[in-house]
């Protein structure tokens, strides 16, 4: 049976926002479920050095202050990605900020980072660490919203956060917060980078670097990015945040407030840059593809578009904890159904 099944429509009579810090509270009280499905070799992906049991990994958002990192964990992760926190503490914006769109699955947010603050996540996650317990770990990094100085934010975030990242994530792309994604404009992404590199230079194995990119930029503005990341400027991109767009067709009551929708409806825009990031660097830059996975076969249409990772959150509000091992599985099937071995050889078979 799932039991997801039973509590869904009790968490669905809260507010969106109330419903998750209750899902986040039976976790950490150990409530959440195991999945301990056998490894499958053919789904494990090596990148970095680092090796993921499968390229499915929890995005950001959903335990932005690393509250859960073991439930998410054993729920059949390849990796979770924490944050994205700031330097230092901040409310977000005023409620209500978080929004279902049930008959289109999907979620508008304008939660502005809220966020415990680098000094509080780094001692979850120093306890972490010491706990010795397996599994990749992102730290995904933003600025706080009254900072005058960008640069300076992401290279406190890094000091601070990197030594327990075994990847970190510059965030420049959500919506949420103003003047957020003009940063990444060339020029102020560059600067950004460089407090980042600075900040991360003096830990004996630094953590890659990877930028989380919109999915509504001009093709002049990716272009200038995908250029800096075919450069080696970073050690790869996150495509994609949330859009402010509203496809036609959204259903949902709430589809017209103010935020970024994740969701179902972003798979297609997101899938679409994604393509476009594999395109523009060549398959040679590391593509994490995120936006819209709620299904094995979602997933593995990214992968074949350019990814060699996939993160979700949002379906999981729609679909439970009982979602992870089902697209798991699903990939392995539908890697096996193509003639692929592993994982690596579908990364960008759509160019191909």
């Amino acid at each position: 049976m799932n039991l997801y099944r039973l509590v869904r429509p009790v968490l669905h009579l809260v507010s969106p926002e109330a419903a998750h810090d209750l899902s986040l509270a039976a976790l950490a009280w150990g409530l959440g479920p195991r999945f301990q499905a056998p490894e499958d070799p053919a789904l494990a992906v090596t990148l970095w050095g680092k090796r993921f049991a499968n390229p499915l990994g929890l995005a950001a958002g959903f335990d932005k202050n690393a509250r859960v990192i073991g439930p998410m964990m054993d729920l059949g992760f390849g990796f979770v990605e924490v944050g994205t926190i700031t330097p230092r503490p901040q409310p977000g914006n005023p409620k209500p900020r978080l929004f279902r769109l049930d008959e289109d699955h999907g979620i508008i947010n304008r939660l502005g980072f809220n966020s415990a603050g680098a000094e509080a996540c780094a001692a979850r996650l120093e306890t972490w660490r010491r706990g010795g317990r397996p599994g990749i770990l992102g730290v995904n990094i933003g600025k706080n919203k009254q900072s005058l100085d960008a640069a300076a934010d992401y290279g406190e975030g890094a000091r601070r956060l990197g030594a327990y990242a075994d990847y970190l994530v510059v965030n420049v792309s959500s919506p949420n917060t103003p003047g957020l994604r003009d940063l990444q404009a060339a020029a102020e992404l560059d600067e950004l980078l460089d407090a980042v590199a600075e900040a991360l230079s003096g830990l004996d194995h630094p953590p890659p670097v990877v930028v989380k990119i919109s999915p509504d930029l001009s093709d002049q503005a990716l272009g200038d990015i995908t250029a800096l990341a075919a450069a080696g400027r970073m050690d790869g991109l996150m495509i994609a945040n949330t859009t402010t767009d509203r496809p036609q067709g959204l259903r949902g009551r709430d589809r017209f407030e103010e935020g970024g929708l994740s969701g179902r409806p972003l798979f297609a825009p997101a899938t679409r840059v994604l393509a476009a990031c594999w395109r523009a660097t060549v398959g040679k830059v590391v593509l994490i593809g995120v936006g819209g996975i709620g299904s094995a076969e979602d997933a593995y249409a990214k992968i074949r578009a350019g990814a060699s990772l996939v993160a979700l959150y949002s379906a999981l509000v729609f679909e439970g904890p009982a979602l992870i091992p089902r697209i798991v599985a699903g990939l392995g099937r539908l890697l096996r159904d193509d003639g692929f071995t592993t994982i690596s050889e579908a990364v960008g078979a759509d160019h191909r």
